[in-house]
């Protein structure tokens, strides 16, 4: 395990990123410093030691990879994307190599196929910006998941996500606003780096 919250970004900017992102979905990574403080948050709540997590749509595996650092039992990554599932792999076997961590389960599918219980539920999805209501497909499937959900949506998204939690029996418990550095990694990106206004909402079922 990581001691500090300042350790936890060091490695997870040390992690593999995507070599080629694939613009229909969405392929952005967490930013380390944002997954260390959202990981940092949970440990606090005393929800990441010894728990069971689904890391959905994992990509190349920051989040997940962060709670097992931080001491989770298991993480399901589950991501459709072959390339980036590869390299969340390659990257668990980083770790695994520099520290004693908990089990990983790697399921190559469709997020919507999963169908195991959980103790909590992590996801950066898909904004829906580019396949309408990607974002939607991961909400459902969490909410059927596990009690506790954390999910990072667009923030002029709100009103969206305070609905469909509801419509779950979810409550929100907490609402943290964050600016999300998107780096140029696309051919029609002008600027080297732009900023989406994101928030992240942790949702508890009733």
């Amino acid at each position: 395990m990581v001691r500090s919250q300042r350790d936890l970004s060091r490695e997870l900017t040390n992690l593999q990123l995507f070599e080629n992102p694939q613009f229909k979905l969405e392929q952005y990574e967490t930013p380390p410093h944002i997954a260390a403080d959202w990981i940092w948050g949970m440990a606090q709540r005393s929800e990441v030691a010894g728990k069971i997590i689904l890391d959905a749509g994992c990509g190349t595996g920051i989040l997940g990879l962060g709670l097992l650092l931080m001491g989770a039992r298991k993480i399901y990554f589950v991501e459709k994307d072959e390339s980036a599932m590869k390299i969340c792999m390659e990257n668990y076997n980083k770790l695994k190599k520099e520290y004693e961590i908990g089990e990983a389960e790697f399921i190559l599918h469709d997020i919507t196929l999963f169908d195991a219980q959980v103790d909590v539920v992590v996801q950066n999805p898909p904004f829906g910006t580019k396949e309408i209501h990607a974002d939607k497909a991961f909400l459902e499937v969490a909410f059927k998941s596990a009690p506790i959900v954390y999910s990072m949506h667009k923030y002029s998204t709100e009103k969206f996500v305070e609905a469909i939690s509801k419509d779950f029996g979810f409550t929100i418990t907490n609402k943290t606003r964050y600016e999300f550095p998107l780096k140029a990694k696309y051919e029609f990106h002008q600027k080297p780096v732009k900023n989406i206004d994101v928030g992240l909402w942790r949702m508890e079922k009733d």
